[in-house]
């Protein structure tokens, strides 16, 4: 019998890391960010060479290392993100001068956390009509978080999925302050529906990033209501307030 051609032969496949995210002694971390090829719990299916793109553009310093896709929570760096047969293999490194890596190196050699969570953009997808799977072909990468329950039950620091969708408490909330924030930062010559600019949401997006903003968004809505003003005359007062004592 004849021995097969060595072009022939198949190569050997890379050995695939556990399915949670190792913890090596200096502080770093690796595992899957993202897993080709299986479905999460939204239904979404990342396939391979999804992320090519996004790496070649946005590289290292423009993907951030994240807490509950927290931007107000940045905890260490990546120092490699490349895709193999399995996935989107990520390898980082816990920053210790920050509380939260602190906590995080703590949590992470105690077995109590070991999520990845990855934060995207949806480039080219399309919806199977049959299973209503999503697949996903290309992807814009902004971030990848360390998470207590990621969506995609193998991305564990070793794998990963997106942001989850805000609540409808929340959104309302969110809503409301920014048609607040945006009635106090409108002169009185804007027209009445100009948009908010991205500097302007921007400083919006900080502000809910936070409990103690978010709790003034509450605070701002709650005023409004019981003084039966809207949001727009609300912040026509507060410029006028502002004028007054300015003047005196």
């Amino acid at each position: 019998m004849l021995a097969p051609s060595p072009a022939l032969a198949p190569s050997p496949s890379p050995a695939p890391l556990p399915a949670r995210l190792s913890l090596a002694e200096d502080g770093s971390i690796d595992g899957y960010a993202s897993l080709f090829g299986e479905i999460d719990q939204a239904r979404d299916m990342v396939m391979p060479g999804a992320f090519t793109q996004t790496l070649k553009q946005r590289g290292l310093r423009k993907i951030p290392m994240l807490f509950q896709h927290d931007p107000a929570e940045p905890v260490g760096v990546w120092l490699e993100l490349a895709e193999d047969l399995r996935g989107l293999r990520a390898r980082g490194r816990l920053i210790p001068d920050v509380a939260r890596g602190r906590e995080l190196l703590a949590l992470l050699r105690a077995g109590a956390i070991d999520g990845l969570s990855i934060g995207y953009r949806t480039v080219r997808g399309q919806i199977d009509p049959r299973t209503r799977v999503r697949r996903l072909y290309q992807v814009d990468l902004w971030e990848i978080s360390i998470v207590t329950f990621p969506l995609l039950n193998g991305a564990r620091i070793a794998t990963v999925k997106h942001t989850p969708r805000p609540s409808p408490q929340r959104a309302a909330a969110e809503a409301a302050w920014r048609r607040v924030h945006d009635a106090s930062t409108m002169s009185s010559g804007d027209a009445a529906e100009a948009p908010a600019s991205p500097i302007r949401r921007g400083r919006i997006a900080a502000t809910l990033s936070t409990r103690a903003g978010r709790k003034q968004a509450l605070a701002s809505i709650t005023g409004c209501v019981r003084l039966g003003l809207s949001p727009r005359a609300a912040g026509s007062a507060r410029r006028a307030d502002a004028g007054e004592e300015a003047s005196s």
